[in-house]
């Protein structure tokens, strides 16, 4: 039996549905991760007597929804559970327990009134069935996606979704326009005997049911752990000074990325204490605009409208001296005076990162082996018979027989000999042959 992990039951472990734990490996195993939830509450004793009957139950991908507990059966987190559907019904997994499942409910806006319902705890037979379906819904996306492209649809199939019990099978497609899809469903339904139903996504959506590597180098946010989308704007860009470059800003799904909205309220804090980016500068020579903003070293560069390709770096509370002077009427010096050079800070590799021979060991004693000695065979004669290095350079010479007499200067110098090649006589020819 499986608990439902990765895509609600391809997983392989085995799951206790009837044990008073549940299922141990739910929180660890698979893709279950951005579905499972942590229960805080879990140890501590609730004051309260009456406790909630609702539980939360996870599907497929990131469908979660709420039942109430009617027949008072022990549920823990992990437990497969058969719950009411339309038509029929279908496998879940519970995901949470206990008194967050109210505040969960606050917060998605679901009320207690005409709730689902929760049958029974999952059979050995549910499951199977369950597991059977599961299987087939590679095989019926990619067939569902053939249909599409021969009706000429401007749609995309991302994802396909059976009900436990397989009285429905539920299509997530992603467009950009309005599709008429009544001959569509006709196809699904003679090919699939089963009922259609059609759903849309964003792509945003449609990346988190796909998955990926962002170019950061992890795991989409928003197949992992990430589950509301904020909207994204240009202007989250422009705040943090970054190159409106829609190839670098955009992720997977094509949208601006989430994760420009992380750091955001720091930069709008830090940005609180700049003058405004539109803001001139009236100094004698002319007045300066704004070119650049750097927000980590509160700096600003400004040009000159008349010669913009000289920049001019000031500090913040510079900038808001010079702007007070603006209002009061008086003209700010010239930039060329305020401009402040920075000091190039050196800094020091501690740990040898650019070293490339900082995994190489070195030999401490090489250094006193490289010294060398000018007469060896003096070292080991006793001192009182050892001789100077010019007197016995000269007892050699005299030592050495005579040699033949150098040529003069006019003399021409010998030309070296030439090699003999022996000449290779070719093979003698047969007449006969």
């Amino acid at each position: 039996m499986s608990c439902g992990c990765k895509t609600s039951g391809d997983s392989s472990h085995s799951c206790g549905t009837k044990s008073a734990n549940g299922c141990e490996s739910v929180d660890t195993c698979g893709n279950s991760y951005k579905l499972s939830v942590f229960d805080w509450l879990s140890d501590i004793n609730n004051p309260s007597q009456s406790q909630t009957d609702f539980v939360e139950v996870r599907f497929k991908n990131d469908h979660k929804f709420f039942y109430k507990n009617v027949n008072k059966l022990p549920l823990h987190i992990g437990s497969i559970v058969t719950v009411e559907s339309s038509p029929g019904h279908d496998i879940g997994v519970v995901s949470l327990t206990g008194e967050l499942v109210k505040i969960q409910m606050k917060k998605k806006y679901v009320t207690e009134d005409n709730p689902l319902k929760i049958y029974r705890l999952a059979n050995q037979k549910d499951i199977e069935v369950w597991q059977e379906y599961r299987a087939k819904e590679e095989s019926v996306k990619i067939q569902a996606r053939k249909i599409a492209y021969a009706l000429n649809l401007d749609m995309k199939i991302s994802d396909v979704e059976y009900q436990g019990d397989g009285g429905k099978v539920t299509f997530y497609y992603t467009a950009e326009n309005r599709v008429d899809f009544r001959q569509l469903i006709k196809e699904y339904a003679s090919l699939f005997r089963t009922k259609i139903d059609m759903k849309q996504i964003g792509f945003r959506q449609e990346a988190a049911k796909i998955g990926g590597i962002g170019s950061c180098g992890r795991e989409l946010c928003c197949s992992t752990w990430l589950t509301d989308f904020r909207s994204v704007n240009t202007n989250a860009a422009r705040y943090q000074q970054l190159s409106i470059n829609p190839q670098k800003l955009a992720g997977q799904c094509g949208k601006l990325k989430c994760c420009l909205n992380y750091e955001l309220d720091s930069y709008l804090d830090a940005l609180s204490d700049f003058p405004s980016s539109n803001s001139t500068i009236d100094s004698v020579k002319g007045k300066a605009f704004c070119i650049k903003i750097d927000v980590f070293k509160k700096r600003m560069w400004f040009a000159y409208v008349d010669h913009s390709m000289a920049w001019y770096d000031l500090d913040v509370q510079e900038v808001k001296k010079l702007l007070s002077q603006n209002k009061k009427g008086e003209k700010a010096p010239p930039l060329e005076e305020l401009k402040t050079n920075d000091i190039p800070v050196k800094s020091v590799d501690l740990i040898q990162e650019n070293n490339v021979d900082r995994f190489e060991r070195r030999d401490r004693n090489s250094g006193k082996n490289q010294k060398r000695r000018p007469n060896n065979q003096n070292q080991n004669q006793p001192r009182g018979n050892r001789k100077p290095a010019e007197n016995q350079n000269q007892t050699e010479k005299r030592n050495q027989p005579r040699r033949e007499k150098q040529p003069t200067e006019n003399a021409k110098p010998a030309q070296p000999q030439a090699k003999k090649f022996k000449k290779k006589t070719p093979p003698k020819r047969d007449e006969n042959t």
